[in-house]
């Protein structure tokens, strides 16, 4: 096992992990996971138009400057619970194993 350990190790020294646009394992596994399970369902579409309908009457301009951090803060609150969610499963995988 040591001489697999080393061998693992010497590859990852020369040929290091692509991931893309992510900074991490987990985040490489939430964008994946994000791409293939959209979170758009008939609340958060409801909530969506009842944000645009307080907006009604404001400048585009204004309603960007609005609606690009609600989505941003939206996006990280989903990723950090799911990154969140895996650490735990590790945990719990973990405990169940001992």
């Amino acid at each position: 096992m040591t001489d697999y350990l080393s061998a693992l190790r010497r590859r990852m020294e020369t040929h290091p992990l692509n991931l893309g646009d992510a900074d991490s394992v987990l985040t490489m596994l939430y964008e994946a996971y994000s791409d293939c399970n959209p979170m758009v369902d008939a609340q958060i579409k409801a909530g969506f138009y009842e944000l645009y309908q307080l907006m009604n009457g404001a400048p585009l301009e204004k309603m960007d400057e609005i609606i690009n951090p609600v989505c941003f803060l939206c996006r990280e609150h989903e990723r950090s619970g799911f990154v969140h969610g895996v650490r735990i499963g590790i945990l719990l995988a973990r405990e169940l194993a001992e």
